[in-house]
């Protein structure tokens, strides 16, 4: 059986002691049912309990054979002898008192046996008191048809016995004995099997007594057997968590040459080949930040020369012929808006980086809302409900580019009403932008703050860079807060609701 320690390549990982205390945990620990190793154990433990009584049961009913057999065998034999020596000295027709006496003379061989003695129409016993019901109809017609011993066991007051009959016969001499010609007497003889009984319920015992070392002595071999398979099992699984969480470099040892070493070296080459390829791509990744970077700065220079001559050309574009006059309009306004993606662009690059930080001081909420609907001319197109003394320690700038990203989309692509409402309540601040546009399509909400995404089928084309909703949704996070899109309600557009910590001075 093979065993796998968790390595990673480039050092070792000597176990500390947490983790010794904790394997000692595991390891006495008793094992889950539903797990492997209670699977393991319990099969293990049935196996040997099904051997044990399998075995119990061939020994008992062995043993039982063997001892009943050489028991019969040697009350039939005593039987046998002392009916013939005995016989010669009974006189034939007889009476009862000599029956009585042959009946006696032939128990006092046979470990005190009932012995009852049949002549025609009497019958004489060793023992005139003891219960003759034993002695069954079956055996005395086998005696009546029969030169031979007939025997039967029976079982009679809880306890086993053996019945044997024989006829008393005359040989042609005329003595008495196992001869030719019937004597017409008849004798039966009961014999208790009782101590056989014991001898095998004994035997039995004893082995049953076994049992239970045997079970134990099987859970410890599984339990022993089960820690050898699982422990490179459970080795594996750590480092396929670590694996999970972003450890690329993770490897486990490849020892032995069998199904589990097989596993190892498989888990291996997976680590290597997606520590391979997520290099790669993370080395792509990077190069693509950079390049968009790098293209967003180079625009920002000629796009402000670009922006200065546009509004230039704007200005005079009265006293210019129309065609020019739409011209240098167009020019301006894809100007400005080309100007607006650089910016986006290189404001998402910078949280890609993760080269972004927040500025926080105390902000009254209100004041900062109207600041931002103020600032870019949406104070009559927008219904505000700002309660006053709302403060919390905020990125001035970054709530303003939320609100103005939130309430902005609100205005191109919902319809009026827009309302903004703020609220504050069990340490968390809410701010809520609603339309009463047509919404947003089952099928376009997952995506909705998806770079680049435009939801052209649900909504009118959009004039923006596609990057609003998701630089909103990253100050938010930012923040430690998130953006969501409300499920949709009878009468109403789209409903966006930001959620921030709240967060005062005096709370912090």
């Amino acid at each position: 059986m093979s065993a796998m320690r968790t390595s990673t390549r480039s050092r070792g990982e000597p176990a500390t002691t947490a983790d010794a205390g904790s394997a000692a945990r595991v390891r006495w620990r008793l094992p889950r049912l539903d797990g492997l190793r209670g699977r393991l154990v319990i099969t293990v433990v049935v196996v040997a309990l099904i051997s044990a009584v399998t075995a119990t049961g061939l020994a008992y009913q062995e043993s039982r054979d063997a001892v009943l057999k050489r028991a019969q065998s040697a009350a039939v034999e005593d039987f046998r002898n002392r009916v013939d020596r005995l016989a010669a000295e009974l006189d034939v027709p007889t009476d009862p008192r000599t029956m009585a006496r042959f009946a006696s003379d032939v128990s006092s061989g046979l470990r005190g046996a009932l012995v009852v003695a049949q002549y025609r129409d009497y019958t004489a016993s060793s023992d005139p008191s003891a219960d003759r019901t034993r002695i069954t109809p079956e055996l005395r017609a086998a005696v009546r048809t029969r030169s031979q011993v007939s025997l039967q066991r029976v079982q009679h007051g809880g306890k086993p016995w053996l019945v044997l009959g024989a006829p008393v016969g005359l040989d042609s001499a005329g003595q008495r004995g196992s001869a030719d010609r019937l004597s017409g007497v008849e004798i039966f003889a009961v014999v208790s099997l009782a101590e056989e009984a014991r001898d095998t319920a004994d035997l039995v015992r004893s082995v049953q007594n076994g049992l239970v070392p045997v079970l134990l002595l099987s859970a410890v071999l599984a339990l022993l057997a089960a820690r050898t398979v699982l422990r490179p099992v459970r080795r594996l699984a750590r480092a396929t968590r670590r694996l999970a969480t972003g450890e690329l470099t993770i490897r486990v040892e490849e020892k032995g040459r069998d199904e589990l070493a097989e596993l190892a070296h498989t888990f291996n080459e997976t680590a290597g080949a997606l520590e391979h390829s997520v290099g790669e791509l993370r080395a792509q990744e990077a190069l693509a930040r950079r390049f968009v970077a790098d293209v967003s700065h180079e625009l920002r220079t000629p796009l402000a020369a670009m922006t200065m001559v546009s509004s230039v050309l704007e200005e005079d574009a009265d006293q210019l012929t129309p065609d020019t006059a739409h011209a240098a309009r167009t020019v301006s306004a894809e100007t400005a808006r080309l100007a607006r993606l650089v910016d986006d662009l290189i404001e998402i690059s910078r949280f890609d980086a993760r080269a972004v930080a927040l500025t926080v001081h105390e902000v009254d909420v209100a004041e900062a809302v109207r600041g931002t609907l103020a600032a870019r001319g949406w104070t009559d197109r927008v219904q505000a409900d700002l309660p006053p003394d709302i403060r919390a320690r905020l990125d001035r700038r970054r709530l303003d580019v939320i609100i103005a990203n939130l309430v902005g989309n609100a205005l191109r692509h919902g319809a009026p009403p827009v309302t903004v409402t703020v609220r504050a309540a069990d340490g968390q601040l809410t701010l809520t932008v609603a339309d009463h546009g047509p919404g947003l399509a089952p099928e376009v909400a997952p995506h909705v703050f998806d770079r680049f995404y435009k939801a052209d089928s649900a909504r009118t084309r959009s004039e923006g860079s596609g990057l609003g909703m998701a630089i909103a949704l990253e100050n938010a996070r930012l923040h430690g807060g998130t953006i969501e899109l409300a499920p949709p309600a009878p009468d109403a557009g789209a409903v966006f609701v930001l959620r921030l910590p709240h967060r005062t001075e005096s709370a912090s």
